[in-house]
């Protein structure tokens, strides 16, 4: 339906609706292990990370900037403001081989609501390897633009999806 809400998709045992999340989003800590692997190796392995919560976004996970390995993150350059967090900076990731361009971001000094993810960095999980909430492998977002991890625990339909702008 174009610039109107979609049905949300029944949500089963254990699972959360996009549609059930706030606006302005939400932040909540992450009980479980973050993981990110890119070019054969695990460059963030956190339980110390947090999920921003956002009506029809699939979580987006920030990791604990001292659980990513030396190196695996640079500046690229650029960056973009978010209206409830702030101005993100984006981050280039760095493998043993490869170099996946603007694939990470993080915002250095987030607005107020936001400030536990100072310098926490969220990774796009299509240029990596794999990424895992718990021993879970997420599935990007779809679209390319928004950074949501999409596991079996959360159900959409998801912003980014085709025909979604309006929504």
């Amino acid at each position: 339906m174009p610039f109107g809400h979609p049905d949300p998709d029944p949500v089963g045992p254990g699972q959360e609706s996009v549609w059930d999340y706030p606006r302005p989003p939400r932040l909540e800590p992450v009980p479980e292990r973050l993981r990110v692997v890119f070019d054969g190796a695990t460059i963030a392995d956190t339980v110390r990370g947090w999920r921003v919560l956002e009506t029809s976004h699939p979580p987006t996970y920030y990791l604990h900037p001292d659980d990513i390995r030396p190196g695996a993150v640079v500046p690229a350059g650029g960056g973009s403001v978010c209206e409830w967090k702030g101005r993100a900076v984006y981050l280039d990731v760095v493998g043993p081989r490869l170099r996946a361009a603007r694939a990470a971001w993080a915002y250095p000094r987030p607005d107020a609501a936001f400030a536990a993810l100072a310098g926490h960095v969220a990774f796009y999980a299509g240029p990596m390897e794999a990424c895992f909430v718990g021993e879970e492998r997420v599935v990007p977002q779809p679209g390319g633009f928004y950074g949501g991890w999409i596991t079996g625990r959360v159900v959409g339909p998801f912003k980014g999806e085709p025909g979604t702008m309006g929504w």
